[in-house]
């Protein structure tokens, strides 16, 4: 049996999600004449470069430090021939648009300075046709030393599908010819692969992010992290899988997953009354609308899933670079969004949240969630939400036992669901109401001898405590907090 670890700062961390091309500019990026790029803001579904760099996010870590935010989540940021460069050509090169490995250099030092960690996202599924094993190939077909290298199912190599007659006559993701499989069982492949993911610990990032993992056989990954925890012990390995993920989460393969179902539970019951339930379009993740029972229900068993070192490091998100914006999707309910981030900074799991979120920003699903960054904070900011966003990472911050303590459901009925973490001699009553009225719960066993202190809302006088138990008076769409 393998004694499952994972790295103690992840359970402490607040993520905050990054696509380089559309966070920030820098002025310090100077790029060479000819480079055009497209204006800052443009619409998101045009192809092309907005020119974001990673200057632009070592400027803006201030902000992300009074966000709150101890780590970052970087989407790729190898040399590629797109924006969202999940297609690298050079695996051991930052995209000069983004400013080269000087960039990162700098972004990273000024990033830990600040006790920020940054994690990047490994591609190491796919490519690009012009990675150059990929480009030898082409030159040579068979006699080429690579040729096993990818899947390839005859020659010559046909790297372009103009029409069905003829299409690209190997392995790709998702049947994209620009993106051809790697051939992970190849030792030649495979050592490459664990010498980019070497190369960058040794160049200072804390983790990986993972993508399409399974698409990749188990023995690649086991190897994967000998290589990446020799380097780093305290790395991050976290998958992106959308589903139950016990078979990779066995301490010998991944730290985490991209915990998509805690996504679809907090979206589920929070936003039930106003899901874009017509207009959303998306293969993984199903709306439904929960009731308290159902999601104390889908909570416990998302738990119940995984040893509890597990659940503690598990990416805890409620959008991405691939799904509409959480606000989006709840109708721009913004009322649900608050209940959702609270719901987020009081759970086992690194919360992670996408940029933009905290100022309001929603759209449809991928490419319009992929939008600039609009720096110019007269340009539609939502600052009471941000304010909001600041005091909830603030109050995750300050109590260890919403970081790290033990977790049990303790009532789901009509409206309300509420639970309890416990940590040491501490321990927080977390208590939902996603009514538009105020809703009244008494918790009774282990609730009347405790004495406790309310921490959310900020005024008092939600709560009474005598021979009965605990009485928790909750108003209409608002979470109560209690430390005891």
């Amino acid at each position: 049996m393998i004694n499952i670890q994972t790295p103690e700062w992840v359970k402490n961390a607040v993520f905050y999600q990054i696509f380089p091309d559309r966070f920030a500019r820098s002025q310090q990026m100077k790029h060479p004449r000819g480079v055009n790029l497209k204006p800052w803001g443009s619409d998101p579904a045009e192809q092309g470069h907005q020119g974001g760099d990673l200057y632009g996010v070592a400027e803006k870590l201030d902000y992300m430090k009074d966000l709150g935010i101890t780590a970052i989540y970087l989407n790729p940021i190898f040399s590629a021939s797109s924006n969202h460069r999940y297609n690298a050509y050079d695996f051991l090169e930052v995209d000069p648009i983004l400013g080269g490995n000087d960039a990162l250099r700098f972004l990273l030092d000024e990033a830990h300075a600040r006790d920020i960690r940054i994690i990047l996202d490994g591609v190491f599924n796919h490519a690009s046709r012009g990675f150059w094993p990929f480009h030898h190939v082409l030159e040579n077909g068979k006699d080429s030393p690579y040729a096993d290298w990818f899947h390839i199912e005859d020659m010559p190599l046909r790297p372009y599908s103009y029409t069905k007659r003829k299409p690209a006559n190997y392995k790709s993701w998702m049947g994209n010819p620009h993106m051809p499989k790697m051939n992970t069982d190849n030792p030649g492949m495979r050592d490459y692969l664990f010498n980019v993911a070497r190369h960058w610990l040794d160049f200072g990032i804390d983790g990986w992010r993972l993508d399409v993992v399974t698409e990749i056989d188990d023995g690649f990954w086991r190897e994967f992290r000998g290589v990446v925890k020799e380097a780093n012990p305290e790395a991050y390995i976290v998958g992106e899988i959308w589903y139950e993920s016990k078979r990779w989460l066995q301490g010998d393969m991944f730290d985490a997953v991209m915990n998509y179902i805690f996504t679809k539970n907090a979206i589920n019951f929070f936003g039930n009354e106003t899901l874009r339930r017509k207009e959303y379009k998306h293969n993984e993740l199903t709306l439904k609308g929960y009731s308290a029972v159902k999601m104390g229900k889908e909570t416990d068993a998302m738990h119940n899933l995984y040893d509890w070192e597990i659940n503690y490091a598990q990416l805890n998100l409620l959008d991405s670079h691939d799904t509409p914006r959480v606000l989006w999707i709840m109708g721009d309910d913004k009322s649900a969004l608050r209940l959702s981030v609270m719901h987020q900074m009081t759970m086992p799991g690194a919360p992670c949240i996408y940029y933009g979120d905290e100022i309001g920003m929603s759209s449809d699903t991928d490419p319009y969630c992929r939008e600039a960054f609009p720096w110019d904070e007269t340009n539609n900011w939502d600052e009471e939400l941000l304010s909001f966003y600041q005091k909830a990472t603030a109050l995750r911050h300050a109590h260890p036992v919403l970081r790290t303590g033990d977790f049990e459901s303790i009532y789901a009925k009509g409206d309300v669901y509420a639970y309890r973490r416990k940590l040491g001699d501490t321990q927080a009553v977390v208590a939902f109401n996603v009514s538009k009225i105020e809703q009244s719960i008494n918790l009774k066993k282990g609730f009347a001898e405790s004495s406790y202190t309310q921490v959310w809302p900020k005024n008092d006088g939600f709560r009474q405590i005598d021979e009965k138990g605990l009485t928790l008076n909750i108003p209409a769409r608002e979470v109560v907090i209690l430390i005891g």
